[in-house]
C-alpha cells in the first residue's frame, strides 16, 4: 500500500527566495493614466482590413488565373469570414443592447458569447449556401479566401498593438 506524502507548505516565495510585492490598488488618476497609455483596439479597423485583403486576394486570383469562377470563389470565401465579423463588430459596439449592457461585465461577456455564436453560425450557413449561390464554386479558392481573411485578424491585431498611443 502506498503512503501519502505530506504536501509542502505554501509560501509566498517565487522559487528564487524573493517575496511577492504587496498588492497596491491604483488610484483613480493612476487608472486613467494607465488606460490612456493602452492602445485602442478597433474591431471596425480589423473588419476593414479583412475586406481589403479579401478584395485584393480575389483580384490577385483573377490576375494570375484569368478565371472568374476562381476569383468569385476567393471573394465569397473571404466574405464568409468578413461579413459575420462585421455583424459581430456591430453587435458588440453599436447595437442598442451593447450600449445598455456596457456597464455590466458579466452581461458584456454574455453578449460577446452571443455574437460569437451568431458569427460562427452565419459563417457555416454561408459556406453551406455556397453550392446554391456560386454558379461554379472553386472549393480551393473558397478555402484560400477564408484562410487569408482569418489570418488577417491576427496580423491586424499585432499591428494595432504596436501602433504608437495618442494621449490626446
Amino acid at each position: 500500500m502506498l503512503q501519502a506524502k505530506p504536501t509542502p507548505r505554501w509560501t509566498d516565495d517565487h522559487g528564487d527566495g524573493a517575496q511577492e510585492p504587496e498588492f497596491k490598488p491604483l488610484t483613480r488618476e493612476e487608472a486613467q493614466q494607465w488606460r490612456a497609455s493602452q492602445p485602442v483596439l478597433s474591431p471596425w479597423r480589423l473588419v476593414g482590413v479583412q475586406w481589403l485583403v479579401g478584395l485584393l486576394a480575389a483580384v490577385l486570383a483573377w490576375l494570375l488565373s484569368r478565371s472568374v469562377p476562381l476569383a468569385v470563389s476567393v471573394l465569397y470565401g473571404a466574405a464568409a469570414v468578413a461579413l459575420p465579423s462585421a455583424l459581430m463588430a456591430y453587435g458588440l459596439t453599436s447595437s442598442a443592447l451593447s450600449r445598455l449592457l456596457s456597464g455590466f461585465a458579466q452581461a458584456a461577456f454574455a453578449g460577446f458569447l452571443f455574437w460569437e455564436g451568431v458569427k460562427v453560425l452565419l459563417s457555416v450557413a454561408m459556406l453551406a449556401a455556397a453550392v446554391w449561390i456560386l454558379p461554379e464554386p472553386n472549393w480551393m479558392g473558397l478555402l484560400i479566401g477564408m484562410v487569408l481573411v482569418l489570418k488577417v485578424f491576427w496580423f491586424g491585431f499585432l499591428l494595432q498593438t504596436r501602433r504608437p498611443v495618442k494621449n490626446g
